[in-house]
C-alpha cells in the first residue's frame, strides 16, 4: 500500500514538472526575440542603425526603434540598448541582442516627421521594410522584395488593383509568416507587383488581426487573435 502511494506521489511529481517544462518551452519564443543591429554610420547625434538586415534608419539619442534605443554617440561610436543591456557598437560593425520588450503581442510605432509610420519585420524569414497603410486591403510586395522571400509572382491568384499610376495586376498569395516585434501571423494574404514598390506596405491584411491605438506620434498595435 505504501509502496503504491509513494509511486503515485513520484508520478504526480514528475507529471508536474514535465507540464511546467512544457510550459517554459512554450514561452520561449514570446520571451526572447532575437535582433541583429548593425551600425552604417553617424550623422551628428544620430546613428544610421541597420535592424534585422533593414535599410539603414537616422534613429536619434533617446529614441527607441524596434525594441532597440540608442543611448549615446561617442565619437565613432556608439551606445545602444537592446533587453536592458548596453552594447557598443562602432561603423561597420554588428551586435545580436535579445529584446524582451513588455509584451510579445504588442508592436509599438513612433511616426516620422510627416506623421507615416515605419518598422523593420520578416516575412517568411526575410527582412522586410514596411511602412503601415491602413488604406491598403492587403500586405503588398513590390517585385524585388518578393523574388528575396522567394515568392513566384506566376504561382498567385491574378487581380487588378488600383495604385497612383492607374490599374495594374497583381499576384495575390499567402505567406506562411509575418513577424514584426514579438507579433508573429501565419497565414497572411499578399499582394505582389510587377514591378517594384519604394517600400512594402503592410496592409489591412495584417491590420485587421491587431488593436490599433493612437497617442499623438505613437501607434500601438496590440495582437488580437
Amino acid at each position: 500500500m505504501a509502496t503504491g502511494c509513494m509511486a503515485a506521489m513520484v508520478s504526480g511529481k514528475t507529471k508536474s514538472y514535465f507540464t511546467l517544462l512544457v510550459f517554459l518551452v512554450a514561452m520561449l519564443p514570446t520571451l526572447s526575440i532575437a535582433q541583429d543591429v548593425g551600425l552604417a554610420g553617424i550623422m551628428g547625434s544620430k546613428a544610421l542603425l541597420m535592424i534585422n538586415g533593414g535599410e539603414p534608419q537616422a534613429v536619434p539619442v533617446g529614441k527607441t526603434i524596434d525594441g532597440i534605443k540608442l543611448l549615446s554617440v561617442q565619437g565613432d561610436q556608439v551606445i545602444i540598448e537592446v533587453g536592458g543591456r548596453k552594447r557598443p557598437l562602432r561603423v561597420g560593425q554588428h551586435a545580436i541582442g535579445v529584446s524582451t520588450g513588455d509584451g510579445s503581442d504588442k508592436i509599438v510605432m513612433t511616426a516620422d516627421s510627416r506623421g507615416h509610420f515605419y518598422t523593420t519585420g520578416t516575412i517568411n524569414g526575410t527582412s522586410v521594410r514596411f511602412i503601415v497603410d491602413t488604406g491598403a486591403s492587403m500586405i503588398s510586395l513590390g517585385a524585388t522584395d518578393a523574388r528575396r522571400i522567394g515568392l513566384d509572382f506566376n504561382r498567385g491568384q491574378k487581380a487588378l488593383t488600383n495604385t497612383a499610376n492607374g490599374q495594374v495586376v497583381v499576384s495575390k498569395m499567402q505567406v506562411d509568416t509575418v513577424r514584426i516585434g514579438g507579433v508573429t501571423m501565419h497565414n497572411v494574404d499578399a499582394l505582389i507587383h510587377q514591378n517594384d514598390l519604394p517600400i512594402a506596405l503592410l496592409g489591412m491584411s495584417f491590420l485587421n488581426r491587431m488593436e490599433m491605438q493612437r497617442d499623438g506620434s505613437t501607434m500601438t498595435l496590440k495582437k488580437r487573435f
